[in-house]
C-alpha cells in the first residue's frame, strides 16, 4: 500500500486525507467543485497548524504531510492501491462512481465506500469484480476519531477486507468488523441518539439547549444538536432517509420535519454558519 486516494473533499473526505498523509501516504484527494477542493486544502493546512501549535507533531512532519497531498478536479488522475469513496449518502451516486473508477484502475486496486447506512452488498453489485470493495466507515472528525467499521459484503474477498483492516491500523484507528446490515453497529444505535432528541423538541418537551446540556451532563462529550451541527445537518437528514428506507420505513427511524425545514432552508450547521445554533 503506496497510494491512497479519496473522492469527496467534504468535512470527511478531507479527515480522511489527513490521515491517511499523517501516516505517510501519498493521498489524492478528489472532487468536482474547485470551491470544495479549496476549503479541503485550508481545512487540512488549518489542522496540521493546530497540531503543530499543540506539539503532536513536528514542523518537519507538517511538511512531509502536506508534500504527500494533491487536490484534483481530474478524474482520471484517481488512480491508487486504495481508493474511499466519500460523496453523497446515495446508492445510485456511489454505484456509477465506482463503475468508473473500476474502469481506469488496476484489478488489484481495493475500492472502499465510507458509507453511513448503505449496505456494501448493494453498493458492490454493479461491479464486475464485487469482490474489490469493502466497507471502511470513518467517523467525524475523521482525522480525530479512532474508530473505524470494516464491513465485508456478501462478495467482499476476506485478503481485501484483511487489508483494509490493516491499513486503518497503520494510521493509528481501532478498526472493528461490522456485518453488512443498514447502518452497521454505530449508526443503527445512535440513529435514535438523534431521532428521539428531534422528537422531544418536536413534541415541546424541552428547548434544544437543555436536551444538549441533559446529555453532556451524563458524559457525552456532545449533545445531539451540536453534533448535528457538527457533522452536517443535511449529512445527518440524509443517514436517517436511508436508514429508513433500509428498514423498509419502520417508523422508528422516521426523519423529523423539524430536521427537514432545516435542510430545506441551508441551515446545515457549522459549515453554512447556521443549523440548531447559530455560529460567527
Amino acid at each position: 500500500m503506496k497510494k491512497v486516494a479519496i473522492v469527496g473533499a467534504g468535512v470527511m473526505g478531507a479527515g480522511i486525507a489527513l490521515s491517511s498523509v499523517l501516516a505517510g501516504y501519498e493521498t489524492v484527494v478528489y472532487d468536482i467543485n474547485t470551491n470544495t477542493l479549496e476549503q479541503s486544502k485550508e481545512y487540512i493546512k488549518n489542522q496540521l497548524n493546530i497540531a503543530l501549535s499543540k506539539q503532536k507533531i513536528n514542523e518537519e512532519q507538517k511538511n512531509t504531510a502536506w508534500a504527500l497531498l494533491k487536490f484534483t478536479e481530474i478524474f482520471e488522475e484517481v488512480r491508487a492501491n486504495l481508493i474511499i469513496e466519500a460523496v453523497v449518502e446515495k446508492l445510485a451516486v456511489k454505484q456509477q462512481l465506482f463503475q468508473q473508477l473500476e474502469m481506469q484502475n488496476d484489478i488489484n486496486t481495493i475500492f472502499a465506500s465510507n458509507t453511513s447506512s448503505i449496505p456494501i452488498t448493494q453498493i458492490a453489485s454493479v461491479l464486475v469484480n464485487p469482490e474489490r470493495l469493502v466497507g471502511v466507515h470513518f467517523f467525524n472528525p475523521a482525522h480525530l476519531m479512532k474508530l473505524i467499521e470494516i464491513i465485508k459484503g456478501a462478495s467482499t474477498n476476506d485478503e481485501v477486507a484483511q487489508t483494509a483492516y490493516t491499513w486503518a491500523i497503520s494510521i493509528g484507528k481501532t478498526p472493528v468488523y461490522a456485518k453488512d446490515s443498514p447502518g452497521f453497529i454505530v449508526n443503527r444505535v445512535a440513529r435514535h441518539f438523534y431521532v428521539e432528541s428531534l422528537k422531544i423538541l418536536e413534541e415541546n418537551t424541552t428547548d434544544i439547549e437543555t436536551i444538549d446540556s441533559l446529555v453532556e451532563s451524563m458524559g457525552f462529550k456532545m449533545g445531539p444538536f451540536k453534533l448535528m451541527d457538527l457533522i452536517g445537518v443535511e449529512t445527518n437528514y440524509s443517514v436517517t432517509n436511508s436508514m429508513f428506507e433500509q428498514f423498509n420505513f419502520d417508523p422508528k427511524f422516521r426523519p423529523n420535519r423539524i430536521q427537514k425545514q432545516k435542510v430545506d432552508a441551508g441551515f446545515f450547521g457549522k459549515k453554512t454558519g447556521k443549523g440548531f445554533y447559530t455560529y460567527d
